[in-house]
C-alpha cells in the first residue's frame, strides 16, 4: 500500500524533533505467507527520499519477535546483499546491545544520518545508536536497495506504484 504523491503526511512529533520537516514518503506492510510481520513507514525531509540526507525507517510490530531473530535476519540479509562484510561481527553484537524483543503493536524506528551514526528508538525513546557510518548504509539497504527480498515493500516505501 503506498501513499501518493501529493499527500502529505507529517512524522510523529517526537521524530520531527530528530529529523526536521520529516513527512511521509510511503507506506506498507511485510508478510510472511498470510502472517501480517509489521508495518513499514518511510519519512524524509519535505517527504523526498535523497541518499545523501536523513531519513527515518519505521517498522510497526504486528507480533511478538525476539531480539535474537531481528538481529539474525537482519545479519542474513545485510550478507546477502553486500556479502562478506569485515564489520559484520561488530555490526551483530553492537544490534544485540541496542534493538530489543517486540510484541504486537510496538512501534522502532531507525534514523539514518549519512556520515554519522544510525539511532534506534522505540515508541519515541532512545534504544542507542550504532556510530560506523557504514553500517546505516548496509542496514537501511535490508529495505531499501533495488536488491531486497521485499520489491513490494520497497516500492511502497518510496511511494511508487506497485
Amino acid at each position: 500500500m503506498a501513499i501518493h504523491a501529493g499527500v502529505l503526511a507529517e512524522a510523529p512529533r517526537w521524530l520531527q524533533d530528530k529529523l526536521p520537516q520529516a513527512q511521509l514518503v510511503g507506506k506498507g506492510e511485510m508478510r510472511w505467507l498470510a502472517l501480517r510481520i509489521y508495518d513499514a513507514r518511510l519519512y524524509a525531509p519535505q517527504g523526498r527520499l535523497s541518499p545523501n540526507q536523513p531519513y527515518a525507517l519505521q517498522l510497526i510490530y504486528r507480533r511478538e519477535i525476539e531480539r535474537d531473530d531481528i538481529v539474525s535476519t537482519s545479519v542474513d540479509e545485510i550478507r546477502r546483499l553486500f556479502g562478506p562484510v569485515p564489520a559484520l561481527a561488530q555490526w551483530e553484537d553492537a544490534m544485540r546491545r541496542v534493538f530489543v524483543d517486540v510484541k504486537d503493536g510496538d512501534e522502532l524506528t531507525g534514523v539514518y544520518q549519512p556520515g554519522g551514526p544510525a539511532r534506534f528508538y522505540q515508541q519515541g525513546r532512545l534504544l542507542g545508536e550504532i556510530a560506523d557510518p557504514e553500517f546505516g548504509r548496509a542496514f537501511f539497504a535490508i529495505w531499501l536497495d533495488p536488491r531486497t527480498r521485499e520489491p513490494g515493500l520497497r516500492r511502497a516505501l518510496l511511494g511508487q506504484p506497485a
